[in-house]
């Protein structure tokens, strides 16, 4: 007769799927919150944020300054959070924390600096001044487009997976870890796992190692 299964241990295994399934939605949000908040930031960083109409004392000029102009800081930040969401694949526990701590400080570095540049009107004259060849151009008819709330809009995005990253990274795999798991476990003495048979390839080196695909182990040689 087989022993009764304990009331205690049954709620366990859904509670613990259900954690598990929570941490990969979590990183696959934090992936997709990431880049599509990177690209955003440079996307818009590279558009039209305000424009204007020069006043020289031939006429007047139109001038118009993209964000970058405006300010280079949104656009760095995004890279260096782009960068910040690959490395926290590349390190464990503390690093990772540290990591994720710099993807959310950049993304409310990005969201900040975007909206400071909404009306900043001295990218504008400084492009009338270049203009007019004068120490101080003079700019009326000044309008601000949509790109720099988008460039905040991708500053919180990035800033969202950071916060997911400090949430639930710590539970997140790690770039090597099943590398070095597979290396380890298979010695000079050890057992070979049996090959995928939906990979053909891992099949084809069974053969070559002089194995039995159909059994798998290194002790099934001819």
């Amino acid at each position: 007769m087989s022993s009764p299964t304990s009331p205690a241990s049954e709620p366990d295994a859904p509670a613990g799927g259900s954690a598990a399934a929570a941490h990969r939605r979590a990183l696959a949000a934090a992936l997709a919150a990431g880049a599509l908040g990177a690209a955003t930031v440079l996307v818009a960083s590279g558009r039209v944020w305000s424009e204007g109409t020069a006043v020289l004392p031939q006429g007047e000029i139109p001038v118009r300054v993209t964000g970058g102009e405006v300010t280079g800081l949104p656009s760095a930040l995004a890279l260096v959070g782009l960068a910040a969401l690959v490395a926290v694949f590349a390190v464990r526990r503390t690093g990772r924390t540290l990591v994720a701590a710099l993807l959310t400080l950049c993304g409310a570095g990005v969201a900040v600096a975007a909206l400071l540049g909404t009306g900043d009107d001295g990218a504008l004259e400084a492009k009338a001044s270049e203009v007019s060849g004068l120490a101080r151009g003079t700019v009326e008819g000044v309008s601000h487009g949509m790109w720099p709330h988008a460039a905040a809009l991708g500053g919180l995005l990035l800033l969202t997976a950071g916060l997911l990253a400090l949430r639930h990274g710590r539970h997140w795999p790690a770039m090597s870890g099943r590398h070095e798991r597979a290396g380890a476990s298979v010695g000079p003495g050890a057992r070979r796992p049996a090959p995928d048979p939906d990979r053909p390839e891992e099949l084809w080196k069974a053969l070559d190692r002089g194995e039995d695909p159909t059994t798998g182990g290194a002790g099934n040689r001819p």
